[in-house]
C-alpha cells in the first residue's frame, strides 16, 4: 500500500522524529520554491534541495540512484556517476520514478525511499547539504507542501527503512565573473 503524505508523518513521528510541515501551492521547481520561503517551516531557514532520479545508461546494469543535492549546486549528472563509482547514468523516465518511489515528476524527495525496496534505489546525499544546516527541507510525497526535518532525523528515517544512505562530497563549480 502507498504510503500518502499522512502517513508518512506519522511514521516520523513514531520514530520521535521532529519534523514541522506546511501545506502550499504546488512547486515543480528551485525557482518556485525559493518564492515561498518565508510561508515554509522554520521560516525556510535552513538547506533546499533538488533531487534528481537517475537510472543506469544500460537497462539492468545497477540499482537507480536518487540524489540529494543543495539547491544552488551545478554538477552534471555524468560527474555526480563517477563520485559515486555508478558508471554511466541518465534521468530515470517518470514510470519508473513512480513504480520505485511513488512520487510524480516536480515530487522527488528522498522521503520517496519509503516506497523502494532496500538495494533498488542507491540514495546519495550531498554531504554539505546535512553538514552545513540545523533543518533540511524536502516535500512529503507531494510538491503541495513542504517538511523540514533535522539531518540526524532523515538519516535515521532513512536507516529505518532498511536504506544505507550514502554521503558525496560535491565539490562546488567555480563559475568566473563575465568579463568586464
Amino acid at each position: 500500500m502507498a504510503e500518502t503524505p499522512e502517513s508518512l508523518l506519522a511514521r516520523l513521528g513514531a520514530l520521535g522524529i521532529e519534523a514541522r510541515t506546511t501545506t502550499h501551492p504546488p512547486v515543480f521547481t528551485v525557482a518556485e520554491s525559493q518564492a515561498l520561503r518565508g510561508s515554509l517551516p522554520e521560516g525556510g531557514q535552513g538547506g533546499h534541495s533538488k533531487n534528481l532520479f537517475l537510472r543506469p545508461a544500460r537497462q539492468g546494469t545497477g540499482p537507480h540512484l536518487l540524489v540529494v543535492l543543495q539547491e544552488d549546486r551545478q554538477v552534471s549528472i555524468n560527474a555526480l556517476a563517477r563520485i559515486a563509482g555508478a558508471g554511466r547514468v541518465e534521468m530515470a523516465p517518470a514510470a519508473e520514478l513512480q513504480a520505485l518511489l511513488g512520487v510524480l515528476p516536480g515530487s522527488v524527495t528522498p522521503f520517496g525511499m519509503v516506497h523502494a525496496p532496500p538495494g533498488a534505489v542507491r540514495i546519495l546525499l550531498d554531504a554539505g547539504l546535512l553538514r552545513d544546516h540545523a533543518w533540511v527541507h524536502f516535500h512529503p510525497l507531494v510538491n503541495s507542501m513542504t517538511t523540514a526535518i533535522r539531518p540526524a532525523g532523515l538519516l535515521r528515517f532513512l536507516e529505518s527503512l532498511g536504506h544505507r544512505p550514502e554521503m558525496l562530497e560535491v565539490p562546488r563549480l567555480e563559475i568566473p565573473p563575465p568579463p568586464g
